[in-house]
Order: C-alpha cells, then sequence, then structure tokens
C-alpha cells in the first residue's frame, strides 16, 4: 500500500512542482483532479511499459583480448 502511494505521488510531482506556485487553488485543484486517474493507474503503465519493452538492450560483445588464440 505504501509503494503504491508513493507511485501515485511520483507520478503527481511533475503537475505539483509545475503549479505550486504559479495558479490560483482552484487551477491547481483542478490539474490535480484532471491527473489522478492516470497518478491512480501507475501500476498498469508501468507493467505495460515493462511488457511491451522487456529487458535491457542487448550489451555488444567484448573485444577480444590481445594475444588470445581465437
Amino acid at each position: 500500500m505504501i509503494a503504491y502511494l508513493v507511485g501515485v505521488g511520483v507520478t503527481l510531482a511533475p503537475t505539483i512542482k509545475a503549479n505550486w506556485n504559479t495558479a490560483p487553488a482552484s487551477q491547481f485543484v483542478d490539474r490535480i483532479v484532471a491527473d489522478l486517474p492516470e497518478a491512480l493507474s501507475w501500476p498498469a503503465t508501468a507493467f505495460r511499459s515493462v511488457r511491451d519493452n522487456p529487458g535491457a538492450p542487448e550489451k555488444p560483445a567484448a573485444p577480444p583480448k590481445p594475444g588470445a588464440a581465437e
């Protein structure tokens, strides 16, 4: 549960940071409410990201050492 709430906070952080001092309270709340569905569904978004891009890119093979028998 704690990890889920941290994920929601991380997802909302850019919106909060961008609007904290620049928007009136009503607009601030409107923007948070608009981003809340996406923030609450962050586990599904993360799952799809991992599913669609499994694993890290392949590392290139190391070059052969000088003097090594081939």
